[in-house]
């Protein structure tokens, strides 16, 4: 097992990174206050590792609580499903809620904490790759509104992350190259070597392999965590980590939430932002493909959704939550491994970012 610790001072937490982690009380105890835990998992998820958790946590007051599976869900009605569990158990003030799941059940169940008696403690157990290395860590938590994806949430850390990489074993290939957008990202925008040893340990990855995952997970959370710890609230550097997330979002709107999977999404708009970076002359076209080209290795989509027009993209990306005093900043690369956020671009270079015919530019590589 590995530990890393996310610095906050008074709330410091550890992110604990091992195979057969479920099993062992004795990393969730000293984070656990109470008698009651909730346990807020989804109706996939629920079946394979519920049990397990449970019997793991076999000292305390266990109350299960199974939401709907999707991204589509990740919404108010489903949010209160939460609430009414953890009244309806008449569970107090000392109460931890754990997450057991992906991003969107981590997402819900901490934004469920935040609010819950004006705040209870909170641990998160993620189940898939993009989680474990990206939305667990943080203490970001929220729902998604029509209007736009996570705008509605709060900032609330976790007592503890406890990632157990035995549950990758179950994940669907297209979840698990969701997750390595995520894990690509990093390379790009803080650890260009990082960027180097996913190119040689993709296709490792890809088919589970339990030293490339460790490896690859240990090294997205110390970034994270790193990024964390200087910047909580994403006042400054923090939103580096959005690179590809804004013209993303604005996919997973126009589409319908849960018709992309988040790290589809974000897989493409890093495409986008590539593009641009290098329209901008910060990086090279070699450079622009040869992100592509590894995330074209990775199993994602690489080209946004047929017919999705300019207008549409800016429609979704004015409501972003990165728009300041009306302008929009975007995370953009400098270079390979060093990633800005501005918003001073030409606007004619991101409408020509977001008419650009990718088909084109993927086919010649």
């Amino acid at each position: 097992m590995q530990t890393l610790k996310v610095d906050l001072g008074e709330r410091s937490y550890p992110i604990y990174i091992g195979e057969g982690l479920l099993d062992q009380p004795e990393l969730l105890a000293p984070h656990i206050a109470g008698r009651q835990v909730a346990i807020v998992s989804n109706e996939t998820v629920a079946p394979l590792y519920l049990e397990r958790l449970s019997k793991t946590l076999g000292a305390y007051k266990v109350l299960p609580v199974v939401l709907p599976d999707g991204e589509a869900y990740k919404n108010w009605e489903t949010l209160q499903l939460i609430f009414d569990a953890l009244l309806t158990a008449r569970h107090d003030r000392r109460t931890t809620v754990i997450a057991l799941g992906g991003g969107v059940i981590g997402d819900m169940a901490g934004f469920a904490a935040a609010c819950y008696q004006r705040g209870v403690d909170f641990i998160q157990v993620p189940t898939t790759l993009l989680s474990q290395v990206d939305s667990s860590v943080g203490g970001k938590t929220g729902i998604n509104h029509p209007l736009g994806k996570n705008m509605v949430g709060a900032f609330y850390q976790p007592n503890a992350v406890l990632i157990d990489t035995a549950s990758l074993r179950s994940l669907p290939p297209r979840e698990l190259s969701a997750g390595l957008a995520e894990v690509i990202k990093y390379g790009l925008i803080c650890d260009e070597p990082f960027l180097g040893w996913l190119e040689d340990n993709v296709d490792a990855l890809r088919n589970l392999d339990s030293v490339a995952l460790t490896e690859a997970i240990r090294r997205s959370c110390a970034a994270k965590a790193a990024v964390v710890g200087a910047d909580e609230r994403e006042s400054g550097v923090r939103a580096t980590l959005n690179l590809g997330h804004t013209f993303g979002h604005a996919i997973e709107t126009q589409m319908g939430y849960g018709v992309w999977l988040h790290g589809e999404a974000v897989a493409v708009g890093t495409v986008m932002a590539l593009e641009m970076s290098s329209r901008l002359g910060w990086i090279s076209q070699q450079d622009r493909d040869r992100g592509i080209r590894l995330l074209q290795r990775a199993g994602l989509p690489v080209v946004p959704p047929e017919g999705m027009t300019p207008a549409e993209f800016m429609q979704h990306m004015s409501v972003d939550k990165k728009v300041l005093d009306g302008r929009l900043r975007l995370v953009l690369l400098s270079k390979l491994g060093e990633a800005v956020v501005t918003d001073d671009y030409p606007q004619q270079i991101l409408q020509d970012t977001l008419a650009a015919d990718y088909p084109a530019i993927v086919a010649q590589l």
